[in-house]
C-alpha cells in the first residue's frame, strides 16, 4: 500500500456523518513584498465580521510575516504538532478579533516520511480543525518553491497577489507555469483568481489583470478570473508599521473598504457555486502524500 492510498484510508477512518469542512483558500504571488500577507490577514478580519471563523495557516516558512503583523508569537507551530505531541488547539495562536493563526515552521517538508500512527494523529487533529473554522487561509511563501507549489496543487482556490510592476506580472506568469507543469495540477479542480495591489484605480487594476490575461490565455492552459484591487493607500502603510490590519486600524481607509469588497465577493453564494470544500485533512493529504 503506496502512503496515497494510506492517507485515503486514514481520512476515510476519521471521517464522520455530517462532519463539516473548512473552506481552504490559498493566497500566493510570485514574488515577494507585493502584498500577499497583508492580503490573507485583512480578508481574515474582513471574513470575521461577516461571521465567518477563520484560522490562518503561515506557510511561509523563511518569513514571519503574520506573527509580526498580528503583533503576536507563537509558543508553538506545526512541527510542535508532529514531532511534540502537542494538539491542534496547543499550536493555534489567537490574534485580533479572534482570528487563529497557526505558524508553519519548517516540518510540514518531512510529513511525507512519517509513520502511520503519526499520520493518523495528524489527520485526527486535522479533522478537529476542520470543527473549529469555517474558513481556513494558507499563506504561502513567494516565488516558485517545490514548497509553495505543492500547497498549490493540493487548493481548490487560489488567490494570486500581483501589482503593475513589470517583474511582479512577469514573476505571476512564471509561477501559473511551473504551476500548470506540475504533474498532480488539474484546471478542472483549482481556481484561480487574481487580486491587483497597489494600483491608482480600477482601471489599472483591470489592465494589469488584462495583461496577465492574455499571455496566460495564448501560452498556458491555466484558467484564471479577476477578483478585484486593492488601490495604494498611505493608511495600509501605516497601519502595517503599527502593526495593525488595516482593516481593524481604519476601516473606512480605501484599502480597507476594498478588502471588504474582495470578501463580500469570495463569500457571495451564487459567485461561487461551483466551489467545492474539501477541508484540511484533504488538503493536506496532498501535500504529504509520496508522488
Amino acid at each position: 500500500m503506496d502512503q496515497a492510498e494510506q492517507l485515503r484510508n486514514i481520512i476515510k477512518a476519521n471521517a464522520q456523518p455530517q462532519r463539516p469542512l473548512a473552506r481552504v483558500i490559498t493566497v500566493t504571488s510570485g514574488k515577494g513584498g507585493v502584498g500577499k500577507s497583508n492580503t490573507a490577514i485583512n480578508l481574515a478580519i474582513q471574513f470575521r465580521k461577516m461571521g465567518q471563523r477563520v484560522i490562518i495557516l503561515d506557510a511561509d516558512f523563511g518569513l514571519a510575516n503574520i506573527e509580526i503583523m498580528f503583533g503576536a508569537v507563537p509558543k508553538h507551530n506545526l512541527c510542535d504538532l508532529i514531532y511534540q505531541g502537542k494538539s491542534i488547539r496547543d499550536i493555534i495562536t489567537w490574534g485580533p478579533m479572534e482570528v487563529g493563526f497557526i505558524s508553519g515552521g519548517s516540518g510540514i517538508a518531512g510529513m511525507s516520511n512519517l509513520s502511520r500512527d503519526y499520520l493518523n494523529y495528524i489527520i485526527q487533529n486535522l479533522v478537529e480543525l476542520d470543527e473549529m473554522a469555517d474558513t481556513i487561509i494558507v499563506d504561502t511563501g513567494a516565488g516558485i518553491s517545490d514548497a509553495v507549489l505543492e500547497f498549490l496543487v493540493a487548493s481548490g482556490e487560489i488567490l494570486l497577489v500581483t501589482t503593475p510592476e513589470p517583474t511582479s506580472i512577469t514573476d505571476s506568469y512564471s509561477l501559473l507555469k511551473a504551476l500548470s507543469r506540475h504533474p498532480r495540477y488539474s484546471p478542472d479542480t483549482s481556481q484561480i483568481k487574481v487580486i491587483a495591489n497597489k494600483v491608482f484605480g480600477e482601471a489599472e487594476a483591470e489592465a494589469l489583470y488584462a495583461k496577465l490575461e492574455a499571455v496566460v490565455g495564448r501560452y498556458l492552459k491555466v484558467p484564471i478570473t479577476y477578483l478585484g484591487m486593492i488601490p495604494q493607500d498611505a493608511q495600509l502603510a501605516k497601519a502595517v508599521m503599527q502593526q495593525m490590519p488595516v482593516s481593524l486600524d481604519n476601516p473606512r481607509a480605501r484599502s480597507a473598504v476594498a478588502y471588504e469588497m474582495i470578501a463580500a465577493k469570495l463569500m457571495n453564494k451564487e459567485l461561487n457555486a461551483n466551489l467545492t470544500k474539501r477541508g484540511m485533512a484533504a488538503f493536506f493529504s496532498h501535500i504529504i502524500s509520496k508522488r
